[in-house]
C-alpha cells in the first residue's frame, strides 16, 4: 500500500478542558490537524451530536468516516486510513469531491453519498468493490466489502453530513463462493473415495485447518481417513484411492462419538485426540470441530482441527454445519451407487466367462468396460471356448439396453449360442439357430424390438485359418504379421446379415490366420461417436492396432478400447486371439495379503527370469514394475493378489491380479497406482504398454515390455 499509515488525530482528552491550541487535534502517535479552518470549525464548538459522532467514528475499528457540511469534508478513523492508502493523510479535512475526484463521479461513490446528504436517504450495498481501492496495491482480485451511508443530524434534527461505514467481507464471501465450488466438485463425484477425496481436500483449504478427517459406517464397524496440512501430495497422489482405516464400532474418540450420537461436537482449547492419537499430528490438536453425518443410508462424520486454539464464530460453525450437509448428500448417494453398481457390475461379469482358454498356439485376451455412467449392466458379451473339433470358437455380442433385462437377455444369447455351437460348430448354423432363439424371445414378450447382433468365429490353429460369420455386427478385423513391410491391419469381408430374430440366415467367409496374425472382434462401442462418421472411427481402430507395439491380445484390446478419441456411452467389449509363433512360457505366484510379499514376488521373479535367460535390462525393469503393481492390490485392494508372467520371443507381459476392494464394489481409477503416487510413472517409462482390465471379482493390470532383437 503506497504511504504509511499513522495514527489518526484523536480528540484530546476532554480532562484538560480544551482542545490543543486553537482547534488543533493532537495525537500522541500521529501528527496534528488544525480544523478552525474548516466547515466543522474548532472543536470546542462543535455540536454535541456532531461530537458524539466523531468520538464513535474515532474509536470504531471498523472504517468510518464522518463527510461533513455541503463540502463532505472529511474526518475518519485508522481503518478507514488503511482503506484510502496513499489518499491519507492529505485527505483528512478536506472535501470528498477533490480526494476521490477520479471516481467521484460514478453512480457508487458522489451520487449515493449526495442523496444521503441531501435527501437524507441511507443506503446499503452489501457486496461492493470500493472505488478507493484502485490506489491500493495488493491481490489482483479486490477486497469485498459491506459499505453503508447514513444521514447525520445536528442537536437541532438538521442534516450536517454523512456517516460512511465499511466492514470487509472478503473472508466471508471467499468461504461460501469456495462452499459453492465444494458443492459443485461433490456432484461430480461417484464413489465414497471420490467423496472423501474431494472433502478433505476442500476442508484443509477452506478452513486453512491442520488437520481434517472424515469417518464413514462400514457394518458394526467404522473407516476413516484422515489428510493433515503440509502432506506432500503430487498429482499421482491426488488420485490414489483414500487409504481407510478400520475404527471399533464402540470406539471413544470423538469423530465416532459424534457420528453414533449425530450431536456435533466443538472445543475450542484442550486435548481431544489425546486418548486415541495416532501420531503426532493427532497429539498437537488443540481446538476440534466435529461434525455428524446423517442420511437415510449413511452414518458418519467429519472433523477439522487446529494445532492452537480456535474460537469456533456462530458463522464458522454454520458453514461448517453446511459443509457436512453437503457431504452427507453426496456420501448418500455414492453409498446408493456403489450398490447399485456393484449389483449391476457382478451381474454384468457373473454372465461373462471367468476363465478364457489357456492354449499354447491361441493366446487369448478380453475386455470390457460399461458405457453410460457404469452404473447398469449392458448387453455386450464374449466368450471363448474349445468346441468338440478341437478348434476355438469365438463370439462377441450385442444385445441392445443398458438394464438388468438387457443382461439378461444377453445371458440367454451366450448360453445358447455355446449350447448350439458345442452340437454343430459351423458359424452359420450357430446364428441360424440363435435367429429362431431371438425371435422366439420376441414373440414371447410380445415385442420386435429385441435388437442382438453377434459375430461367431471357428479359429482352425492346425488348418491356420478362421471362419466367421456375422449377424449384423461390425466387422472383425485382423493384424497380419508380414514377414516384410511390418504388421498391417485389414477388415475381413464377411458375409452381410440383418440383427438375429427377422429370419435371414446368414453366410460364412473363411480367411487365413497364420502364425503372428491377432483376430479382434469388438463392439460398436469402441468404433462409434456421435459426433463423427463411423468410416472415421473405423479408420481409427485399424490405424491404432497397425500400430501397436505387439500383436499380443491383451496389449491390443487396450489399444482397441483406446483408438477412437472421445468418449462413448455404448458398452465397450472386445475379444483378441493371436496365433503365437510359437509357444510361451508362463509361470504364476499366489501373493498372500502381508507385507512381506512384495519381496518375495521380486525375489520369486527374478530366479524365474533369469532361468528363463531373459536380458538383464528386460528383468530389472519388470522386476520393479511388478512390486509397484503388487504393493498397490496389496494396498488398496486389501486381498490376496496373483502374479502372472508370460513370455514369447517378442515380448514379456506381467499381470497382478487383486479379488476385491477394501469394502467396497467399485475400484479406483485405472490410473491410482502406488501408494507413494509413483507407480503410474515407473510402468509408463519402463514398460511398452499397460492398462487394466476389469474381471467378475476385482481387477488385473497388466504391462508389457519387449524383449530386444538379438
Amino acid at each position: 500500500m503506497p504511504g504509511t499509515v499513522g495514527r489518526v488525530p484523536t480528540p484530546s482528552a476532554p480532562t484538560s478542558g480544551a482542545p490543543t491550541g486553537a482547534g488543533v487535534f493532537a495525537s500522541p502517535a500521529g501528527p496534528t490537524h488544525s480544523w478552525a479552518g474548516t466547515p466543522l470549525g474548532a472543536p470546542e464548538e462543535w455540536d454535541p451530536a456532531v461530537r458524539a459522532v466523531v468520538d464513535l467514528v474515532l474509536a470504531s475499528p471498523v472504517p468510518m468516516a464522518l463527510l461533513y457540511g455541503d463540502d463532505l469534508v472529511l474526518l475518519y478513523n485508522e481503518g478507514y486510513a488503511e482503506l484510502i492508502g496513499a489518499r491519507h493523510p492529505a485527505a483528512l479535512g478536506r472535501p470528498a469531491a477533490e480526494v476521490f475526484a477520479d471516481v467521484w463521479h460514478e453512480p457508487d461513490a458522489g451520487e449515493v453519498i449526495g442523496r444521503a446528504y441531501r435527501q437524507g436517504e441511507p443506503f446499503l450495498e452489501r457486496e461492493a468493490v470500493l472505488p478507493v481501492d484502485r490506489h491500493r496495491t495488493g491481490p489482483a482480485e479486490p477486497p469485498v466489502f459491506t459499505r453503508g451511508y447514513s444521514p447525520v443530524r445536528d442537536s437541532g434534527g438538521r442534516i450536517i453530513g454523512v456517516l460512511s461505514v465499511a466492514a470487509q467481507t472478503t473472508h466471508v464471501t471467499q468461504q461460501l463462493q469456495s462452499l459453492s465450488d465444494f458443492a459443485a466438485a461433490l456432484s461430480g463425484t461417484l464413489t465414497l473415495d471420490d467423496v472423501a477425496r474431494v472433502t478433505l481436500r476442500y476442508c484443509l483449504d477452506s478452513f486453512d485447518a491442520d488437520r481434517v478427517s472424515f469417518l464413514i459406517d462400514e457394518g458394526s464397524a467404522w473407516r476413516m481417513v484422515r489428510r493433515v496440512h503440509g502432506e506432500l501430495l503430487d498429482e499421482a497422489d491426488e488420485r490414489l484411492p483414500p487409504l481407510w482405516r478400520r475404527v471399533p464400532g464402540d470406539s471413544p474418540v470423538p469423530i465416532v462419538v459424534t457420528a453414533r450420537s449425530g450431536v456435533p461436537m466443538f472445543t475450542t482449547d484442550g486435548q481431544p485426540l489425546r486418548d486415541s492419537a495416532a501420531d503426532r499430528h493427532d497429539q498437537k490438536v488443540r481446538s476440534l470441530a466435529s461434525l455428524p453425518l446423517r442420511s437415510t443410508v449413511i452414518r458418519g462424520a467429519l472433523t477439522v482441527g487446529y494445532q492452537s486454539p480456535h474460537p469456533w464464530s456462530p458463522a464458522e460453525r454454520a458453514l461448517l454445519a453446511a459443509s457436512a450437509e453437503l457431504v452427507s448428500q453426496a456420501a448418500e448417494r455414492a453409498r446408493r451407487f456403489e450398490t447399485q453398481h456393484g449389483t449391476a457390475q457382478l451381474l454384468q461379469r457373473s454372465m461373462l466367462p471367468e476363465q478364457l482358454p489357456d492354449l499354447p498356439r491361441l493366446r487369448i485376451a478380453a475386455r470390457y468396460d460399461p458405457g453410460v455412467d457404469g452404473n447398469a449392466a449392458g448387453g455386450d458379451f464374449y466368450d471363448a471356448f474349445l468346441l468338440p473339433t478341437g478348434a476355438l470358437g469365438v463370439v462377441l455380442g450385442d444385445v441392445a439396453g443398458h438394464d438388468v433385462q438387457a443382461a439378461a437377455r444377453m445371458g440367454q444369447v451366450r448360453a445358447a449360442l455355446r449350447a448350439l455351437a458345442l452340437t454343430d460348430p459351423r458359424p452359420d448354423a450357430v446364428l441360424a439357430g440363435l435367429d429362431r432363439l431371438v425371435a422366439s424371445l420376441g414373440a414371447e414378450r410380445g415385442t420386435q424390438e429385441l435388437f442382438v447382433t453377434v459375430v461367431f468365429g471357428v479359429v482352425d490353429a492346425d488348418r491356420e485359418r478362421i471362419t466367421l460369420a456375422s449377424a449384423g455386427h461390425p466387422a472383425p478385423l485382423i493384424r497380419r504379421c508380414r514377414p516384410e513391410g511390418g504388421p498391417a491391419a485389414e477388415y475381413v469381408e464377411v458375409p452381410p446379415s440383418p440383427p438375429l430374430g427377422l429370419g435371414h440366415h446368414p453366410g460364412t467367409t473363411t480367411v487365413p490366420f497364420r502364425p503372428g496374425d491377432t483376430l479382434l472382434l469388438y463392439s460398436d462401442g469402441v468404433v462409434e461417436r456421435r459426433w463423427q462418421d463411423l468410416s472415421a472411427g473405423l479408420a481409427g481402430l485399424a490405424g491404432a492396432v497397425t500400430a501397436a507395439s505387439s500383436g499380443d491380445p491383451r496389449a491390443l484390446c487396450a489399444v482397441a478400447t483406446a483408438a477412437v478419441a472421445g468418449t462413448t456411452e455404448d458398452d465397450v467389449a472386445v475379444l483378441a486371439v493371436e496365433h503365437a509363433v510359437r509357444p510361451s512360457r508362463s509361470a504364476s505366484m499366489a501373493v498372500p495379503a502381508e507385507p512381506t510379499a512384495p519381496s518375495r514376488v521380486r525375489h520369486w521373479m527374478s530366479a524365474q527370469l533369469t532361468e528363463w535367460q531373459v536380458p538383464e535390462s528386460v528383468i530389472g525393469a519388470a522386476v520393479l514394475c511388478t512390486s509397484e503393481l503388487t504393493t498397490n492390490a496389496l494396498l488398496h485392494a486389501g486381498t490376496a493378489a496373483r502374479v502372472e508372467i508370460d513370455l514369447t520371443v517378442e515380448r514379456l507381459l506381467v499381470s497382478v491380479a487383486d479379488s476385491g476392494t477394501r469394502g467396497q464394489v467399485t475400484r479406483a481409477q485405472t490410473d491410482t497406482l502406488s501408494s507413494r503416487g509413483r507407480g503410474l510413472g515407473l510402468i509408463e517409462e519402463l514398460s511398452d504398454a499397460w492398462g487394466t482390465d476389469p474381471t467378475v471379482r476385482g481387477s488385473t493390470v497388466w504391462f508389457e515390455i519387449l524383449i530386444p532383437a538379438g
